[in-house]
């Protein structure tokens, strides 16, 4: 068995393990490429795990146009979790629309309001949930284990495609002919808000485009743990 095969068979081992004895389990997907995998492996295995997007309002129109490709090839509709119109509406009124270029604090702010609260909405009275991330993304998730005890949602977290390679996840989706954002073929190989998500160099880390503008150890949004711990958003 060759490395990259042992390590598929080691993640579909993982979401089946999931799905019978974590129900009810949910995977959290951005439709970027990585998640695209997960996609095809919950959805061509028909594994009990739901799937769901956080749809901030200030997505890529090539990303909302994942909705209806997943749909069009699998049959399956994925769920959305949007903001509180409410809560976007004071932001902006407060700081202004792009305020979250302003500093670091800005953004968690915007992104604690447009992704962190929809995320626990989604996994309120759930057993455990899935993320794509994987160990060479960044340095902030150099660390990443395959299962962790998420303590602030009261639940466990799954990594299931952590030890894979950038190749792997493309070679998977290759093979497969899984669909994936037409902005991975531009120069995004990470993928977020639109304001918040430049292309990146050949030389460049792969999230080198998310947040450009902060410091590499401030680029998480608050939804993932970093070094084991949680970062929390306080309100502002």
């Amino acid at each position: 068995m060759s490395d990259f095969a042992a390590r598929l068979a080691k993640t579909e081992s993982v979401l089946e393990q999931i799905a019978n004895e974590f129900s009810p389990a949910v995977f959290a997907s951005s439709l970027a490429a990585e998640d695209m995998v997960l996609t095809d492996l919950i959805l061509r295995k028909q594994l009990n795990i739901g799937i769901f997007s956080l749809e901030t309002g200030r997505l890529h129109a090539e990303t909302l146009a994942m909705l209806e490709r997943i749909k069009a090839h699998y049959g399956s509709e994925i769920t959305l979790f949007k903001p509180d119109p409410a809560a976007v509406e004071n932001y902006v009124a407060r700081h202004g629309l792009n305020a979250f270029y302003d500093s670091v604090e800005m953004r968690k702010e915007c992104c604690r309001i447009r992704k962190v609260e929809p995320l626990n909405l989604a996994l309120a009275n759930k057993k455990a949930w899935i993320t794509g991330q994987r160990r060479a993304q960044s340095s902030t998730r150099a660390e990443l284990a395959m299962q962790e005890d998420d303590a602030a949602h009261a639940m466990q977290k799954f990594n299931p495609l952590t030890d894979w390679s950038e190749d792997d996840v493309w070679h998977y989706i290759r093979s497969n002919n899984v669909p994936y954002n037409a902005l991975h073929d531009n120069g995004y190989p990470s993928i977020g808000c639109e304001p918040c998500t430049r292309a990146i160099q050949p030389s460049e880390d792969v999230r080198a485009g998310r947040w450009w503008w902060e410091n590499p150890e401030s680029k998480e949004c608050g939804l993932h743990v970093v070094d084991g711990k949680l970062i929390r958003l306080k309100q502002i």
